[in-house]
């Protein structure tokens, strides 16, 4: 459920009008259908501020400010927000005859009414900003109490790594090095969530993805996930090029399996998984170092994709014996397809008597 997405909406109408009709129970303001209206308009809009769906530009320079003159600026500017909203939800019920009252009434706030959507607008928004923090799928999870006690699941994860990342830092120090993270981390945070795929951790200058195993190889999506993040980035050359001096570059590796997902932790909870699939992985991106290739697949995952994303090539790799691991892994690497294909050859798979053979012989 993203910022974007009609049920987030929803959900928060629907949390608004709930404590919009609390309100007229509490208050005794008349009409249930009153508070509904009054507390459904003023949350949406509320939260449409504090998310930068109203206003973008203006949240944007706040967003600037020292964290003090931020929290001050906010207030007031949630608190106008707010103000305006009753009273012009006011002029709609007026116009709507929802209720005998005069004008003046419905469209002059009371100090009470405006205290308790304050009180509201920071409950939710306490809420949301927890749930940006952990993200939307963990911590829903959590509310529901999914993973109080481990279970298997079946999942592909995504490592990704920015490159040069350490000597960016050695040259523009640590400050610099931040700033490019934060913007690559928010760049590739759309191409990731219109994929289904969930962030699971930021370590460092990696990010981790999942999906559960079905999911991610419906339409290949997990690998389209990848090379749609690589495009977001190469489109905005301009852009890197202008604020850093670079375009950033992600080293990929994909692989899944069976891991056990658990809540774990006591002051602050989080959703973790165990197994030798994630370690595995982690190896896997390291090898691409190795082999000096950007993206790569376990023949785990490749498998299990009956045909790649239009202009998209597999290449096998052979096996690796990774380390900290006993077994080999079969390895692909995967790129963007260069040439036309040849006639008769299947999208992503190489021809038999090219590099079919070998596919097949190390699978």
């Amino acid at each position: 459920m993203t910022n974007g997405s009609l049920t987030f909406w929803i959900v928060i109408a629907a949390a608004s009008a709930a404590f919009g009709a609390l309100y007229g129970i509490l208050f005794h303001e008349g009409p249930a259908v009153l508070g509904v209206t009054y507390g459904t308009c003023i949350g949406v809009l509320a939260i449409a501020y504090e998310r930068g769906a109203l206003f973008p530009r203006y949240t944007t320079c706040l967003r600037r400010l020292p964290s003090l003159a931020y929290f001050a600026a906010a207030e007031i500017s949630l608190l106008l927000v707010i103000v305006v909203g009753m009273s012009a939800t006011g002029l709609a019920v007026r116009a709507l005859g929802l209720t005998a009252k005069s004008l003046a009434e419905l469209v002059t706030p009371r100090p009470q009414a405006v205290l308790y959507a304050m009180a509201v607008s920071a409950l939710l928004i306490g809420v949301l900003r927890v749930r940006d923090l952990i993200g939307s799928r963990t911590f829903t999870n959590l509310i529901l109490g999914r993973y109080h006690r481990p279970r298997s699941e079946e999942r592909i994860f995504l490592f990704l790594d920015l490159v040069g990342s350490t000597t960016y830092a050695e040259k523009h120090g640590d400050f610099a090095a931040q700033e490019l993270l934060k913007d690559v981390f928010e760049t590739i945070a759309e191409p990731i969530r219109r994929h289904r795929g969930q962030i699971d951790d930021y370590i460092g200058d990696q990010v981790i993805i999942s999906w559960p195993l079905m999911q991610g190889v419906e339409r290949a999506r997990c690998i389209d996930c990848v090379f749609a993040i690589r495009k977001t980035l190469r489109d905005d050359r301009d852009r890197w090029t202008r604020r850093f001096g670079l375009v950033p570059e992600l080293r990929a590796a994909l692989h899944g399996g069976s891991v056990v997902t658990a809540e774990i932790g006591v002051d602050r909870h989080k959703i973790a998984y165990f197994g030798d699939v994630m370690n595995a992985t982690a190896r896997l991106e390291g090898l691409c170092r190795e082999t000096k290739r950007s993206v790569l697949v376990s023949e785990a995952v490749l498998s299990r994709i009956p045909v790649l994303p239009d202009g998209i090539e597999a290449e096998a790799l052979g096996q690796y014996a990774l380390r900290g691991r006993s077994g080999e892994m079969v390895v692909h690497a995967l790129a963007e397809r260069r040439r036309l294909a040849v006639v008769g050859e299947v999208v992503g798979r190489p021809l038999p008597g090219r590099g079919a053979d070998a596919f097949h012989r190390l699978s």
